[in-house]
């Protein structure tokens, strides 16, 4: 059985990982069910595991904290669904590239709800979506946006950290990193993309799609597992 859970307001980005630590533990003690998380933070930058120093455009504009995720720098803010997945991974066949394939099928079906057509694309994580409204690239590629993000840690082969999608946050806001590190496309939102989507229009949505993009677990021997 998973927990589902919706905290209202902002949750303070520590806060949350101290929930994280602690769930991932009880988690991987047979104390507590697996658990999906629903919530926003206030604004903040993050650093991932790969986070380049020279990404970090406006150091003074939000706080900026180093997360342990995998994955450079993101923002975080209010009108941006963050999904903290604290799955075992173990159970579920302790293959991490399948797992990030998943969290994004998951998005993929969930935007697929709103008739958003999302994309991956090969050497980077995360959902895409292309825009014949814009011109294209010089190189004649079409414009695309990063509507979702997706960075995880396993310990003990327990996820944390998970994904964040794009509601309605500020747009400019992402404009103090090079998000994710990739500073030749852009960002974009479910509203921005002309869809008066809510939060809880997309958290309908990812319950409903949930068992699209995962299997149940099967039993598996408890082992540590590598983080990522």
């Amino acid at each position: 059985m998973i927990e589902w859970l919706t905290s209202p307001g902002l949750v303070d980005y520590d806060t949350a990982l101290g929930v994280m630590e602690a769930r991932v533990l009880a988690i991987s003690r047979g104390e507590a069910a697996e658990m999906i998380w629903f919530l926003e933070h206030p604004p903040i930058y993050t650093a991932g595991t790969s986070a380049k120093p020279q990404d970090l455009i406006e150091p003074s504009r939000f706080p900026v904290l180093v997360a342990g995720r995998g994955g450079q720098y993101t923002y975080h803010g209010p009108g941006q669904r963050v999904i903290y997945v604290m799955l075992d991974v173990g159970a579920r066949g302790r293959d991490v590239h399948c797992f990030v394939r998943q969290l994004e099928n998951w998005v993929i079906a969930a935007l697929s709800e709103f008739n958003v057509s999302g994309e991956i694309r090969p050497g980077r994580v995360g959902v895409w979506v292309t825009r014949p409204d814009r011109p294209p690239n010089p190189d004649g590629t079409p414009c695309e946006d990063k509507i979702a993000a997706i960075g995880i840690k396993l310990r003990r082969w327990i996820s944390f950290h998970g994904i964040s999608i794009n509601v309605e946050p500020d747009l400019t806001h992402f404009t103090g990193i090079v998000p994710c590190g990739i500073a030749q496309h852009g960002v974009t939102s479910l509203v921005d993309l002309g869809l008066p989507v809510s939060m809880e229009d997309l958290d309908a949505a990812l319950r409903r799609t949930f068992e699209q993009a995962f299997a149940p677990p099967r039993s598996a021997p408890p082992e540590e597992g590598a983080k990522t």
